[in-house]
């Protein structure tokens, strides 16, 4: 689009992605999970659009930005002010108080939770199925060790944990992943020192025909049975015993590592292209509703190209 004096354009990555994520994110459905939690209109300053706020939502979690941040960027980026709707001849963009008090509103309804399974519905009715193999899988998202705060300490909520020889201090994100078609079908966030096995049965659906998952999960088939009684423990076993090395084992855990593998994708859009490394709130709650919102925005930009061939033109 040329304004003013401009002769040249081209078209930006950043363009293109927004372009893609207008057609391919269920606005309708989505909108209406908050319209029944949104204030109503009064007496006072009209309230700005459901979808508007939730456009800007989501361009706070594809770009990680902090309520502020998003709205300088929408008076930055015609490009974004577009994807939203706003015209700046004829108003201005939300402010960030707006901003978050939207955020708020999500979190204290649990509404990221409501999003994801919204997201998985609409995947579902495009003919995206869950089948029966499910990987199970935890990333570590950083918290501020700060503690130049009002409480002068860290995070209560949060949790320092060993992996390695590294301490890290935070939340840990554990994912439930289709094995085929790599959709997030489960999502829990705990502090950073529970055990990845400990959350196992919050991650399966229950209709799993095998099981794949890292070796912080061994052990764990009797779990896997009472949660998935058809499910096969395809879990990684320990290859090391002391100074020996079990080569058939490590062969196996090689072979397995050919599906299970496919959750790393998932944790690389979450954190390379979104950036979601470093946790912005305090409190588990709050940064639950962003993790679920996450989620749902990954799913959907992993299968983008799936729903755009069936989007009519």
């Amino acid at each position: 689009m040329i304004t003013g004096f401009e002769q040249y354009a081209k078209k930006t990555r950043r363009a293109i992605f927004l372009e893609e994520m207008e057609q391919v994110v269920p606005w309708r459905k989505l909108c209406a999970l908050v319209v029944p939690h949104y204030p109503k209109p009064g007496n006072g300053r009209p309230a700005v659009g459901v979808e508007r706020m939730l456009r800007i939502y989501f361009l706070q979690q594809w770009f990680n930005l902090s309520d502020p941040a998003v709205e300088e960027a929408l008076y930055d980026s015609a490009v974004m002010r577009q994807f939203v709707g706003v015209d700046l001849g004829c108003e201005p963009v939300p402010d960030e108080t707006t901003v978050c008090k939207f955020r708020h509103l999500l979190e204290e309804h649990q509404l990221g939770e409501q999003i994801l399974g919204q997201v998985n519905l609409h995947l579902q009715a495009q003919g995206v199925r869950i089948t029966t193999g499910t990987i199970v899988d935890a990333t570590i998202l950083h918290a501020p060790t700060s503690t130049k705060n009002r409480q002068q300490q860290r995070d209560p909520e949060m949790h320092q944990t060993k992996k390695g020889n590294q301490w890290y201090f935070g939340m840990k994100a554990h994912v439930g992943v289709d094995s085929k078609t790599k959709i997030i079908h489960t999502a829990v966030a705990t502090a950073a020192n529970v055990a990845d096995s400990a959350v196992l049965p919050d991650l399966l659906h229950g209709e799993e025909t095998r099981v794949w998952g890292d070796q912080a999960y061994r052990g764990q088939t009797e779990v896997i049975r009472e949660c998935a009684p058809q499910a096969q423990d395809c879990t990684h076993r320990r290859y090391r015993y002391k100074d020996r090395v079990d080569e058939v084992e490590r062969a196996k855990n090689r072979t397995k590592s050919t599906v299970r593998s496919k959750v790393e994708h998932v944790f690389a859009v979450m954190k390379l292209k979104f950036g979601f490394v470093k946790l912005r709130y305090r409190g588990l709650k709050k940064n639950a509703t962003q993790l679920f919102a996450v989620c749902a925005l990954v799913n959907l930009y992993l299968l983008r190209k799936t729903l755009l061939l069936r989007v009519p033109a």
